[in-house]
């Protein structure tokens, strides 16, 4: 669907359901636009709105916007992820092992469920690229809030192994305790990505949200026919996915991971899936 075939969002009214995603900053977000024209698609009375929350503010926001008869979501981005998951009363199985969140939804009893399909959504954008995981090993930077969903996901998937680094060394054990538990010496936590042994080379830290920021880690590491994959949906082409082209590298965007998302949010919240074609 592009911006000229959308259907027209319906006004908002006071029946209009809410859903938020929450964030700081918030400019780069896009579910937005992809959960907004489904809600017209499919004549729901809802919509998705960014909120620029600081983590000093989140508890008492997210406790906040919890008590809003008529808020039905909440997605979570950075740096938020794994904070929100502390706030929700209930945990999927994938929340528990990333000890992250990107996605709440009220439930029939009040409650709120936290799910995060991260993980999830960047295998899914990976396979529809072409992309294989299976005996794949993978250089991982960033053990935050996305980081911990796709290293959960890449080893459900059946990488080999998976080296993750992290300048907070707490987190960064933390993750690759969790994850050992189920996938025993098939994460390592690592001081310097093993770039010239790796066939993917992933940045889940936010580095390349603004221009000044230095790389992620140096793409001229990689081995010829190294995937490398920015999760940074805006800007599209990041420093790092610039640079591994020119390079020669295979390049995947940010936009494949919340692409492959929306499958699952509309189960999530009981909408229909898009329309595919």
């Amino acid at each position: 669907m592009t911006d000229t075939d959308a259907p027209p969002q319906a006004p908002i009214g006071g029946t209009t359901r809410l859903y938020v995603v929450v964030g700081d900053p918030v400019a780069q977000v896009q579910s937005p636009g992809l959960l907004n024209p489904l809600f017209a698609e499919q004549g729901i009375d809802a919509v998705l709105v960014p909120v620029e929350v600081h983590p000093d503010d989140l508890e008492r926001v997210i406790h906040g916007l919890q008590r809003i008869g008529n808020l039905d979501g909440i997605f979570v981005t950075v740096p938020h992820k794994e904070d929100a998951a502390q706030l929700a009363d209930l945990h999927s199985r994938t929340v528990k092992i990333a000890g992250t969140a990107n996605v709440m939804r009220r439930e029939s009893d009040g409650s709120w469920l936290a799910e995060n399909f991260d993980g999830s959504g960047f295998v899914a954008g990976l396979a529809r690229a072409g992309h294989e995981i299976r005996g794949r090993r993978v250089a991982l930077a960033g053990a935050g809030g996305a980081g911990s969903a796709i290293a959960s996901a890449l080893l459900t998937a059946g990488a080999e192994r998976i080296a993750v680094t992290d300048p907070d060394q707490p987190k960064l054990d933390a993750l690759v305790s969790r994850l050992a538990a189920y996938w025993p010496d098939r994460v390592h936590a690592v001081a310097e990505l093993p770039l010239h042994d790796s066939d993917l080379a992933v940045n889940a830290t936010p580095l390349g949200l603004r221009s000044s920021d230095p790389l992620p880690f140096p793409p001229e590491a990689l081995a010829p026919g190294a995937v490398v994959v920015d999760i940074i949906m805006k800007p599209h082409e990041t420093p790092l996915l610039r640079q591994a082209a020119s390079l020669g590298h295979h390049v995947h965007h940010g936009i494949h991971m919340l692409n492959g998302q929306v499958e699952s949010y509309c189960k999530f919240f009981g909408l229909r899936a898009p329309k595919t074609g």
